[in-house]
């Protein structure tokens, strides 16, 4: 993990921090909250997928949709189990329900945030908002939904990489 953030972690795609920037406001915000150790590495590596694709910045100039969050959470998987890759997998679906079901949420959201919902199709319906509700990780996709969206703040300081990457040798080894 260490190499592939210092290989891609300067990566930006519009909001005002890198890759490494919001990878670590997120995972302390959730630290902050007392996250379970897996929901703190769900948000340090909740945008892994950005990182892996092969341009995910010209995907998004293009109006394409990089399906990070799937990418991501299938790499996550296989080294974390669905603890970790679940609510990756879903925080898109967050985006989405919470667009729904949260009066002023949508108008809350970052210009690139908004400009991506689209990409991912909108405000879930009633029927759909409620079908994701009975998910077993619905609860902390919703979180991790609600740090990512605060995670964009420009030179906050946070604890270092290193101290986040041991709760990730802690949940690879404790799998």
């Amino acid at each position: 993990m260490q190499r592939l953030f210092a290989a891609h972690g300067t990566l930006a795609y519009g909001e005002s921090v890198n890759q490494v920037e919001h990878a670590l406001q997120c995972a302390a915000l959730a630290e902050s909250e007392g996250a379970a150790d897996t929901l703190v590495v769900a948000a340090l590596l909740h945008d892994l997928g950005h990182m892996l694709h092969r341009d995910a910045a010209s995907a998004l100039r293009a109006g394409e949709d990089d399906r990070h969050e799937l990418l991501g959470a299938e790499t996550l998987e296989r080294w974390f189990g669905a603890a970790v890759a679940a609510p990756v997998s879903l925080h898109v679906r967050a985006k989405r329900y919470l667009c729904a079901r949260e009066p002023g949420y949508l108008e809350r959201l970052s210009p690139v945030s908004t400009r991506t919902l689209a990409l991912q199709g909108g405000p879930m319906g009633e029927g759909e908002a409620g079908d994701f509700e009975r998910l077993p990780h619905f609860q902390d996709a919703v979180r991790l939904r609600r740090w990512d969206d605060l995670a964009k703040i420009r030179g906050l300081p946070t604890a270092p990489l290193a101290h986040f990457l041991e709760r990730v040798r802690t949940c690879t080894t404790s799998r």
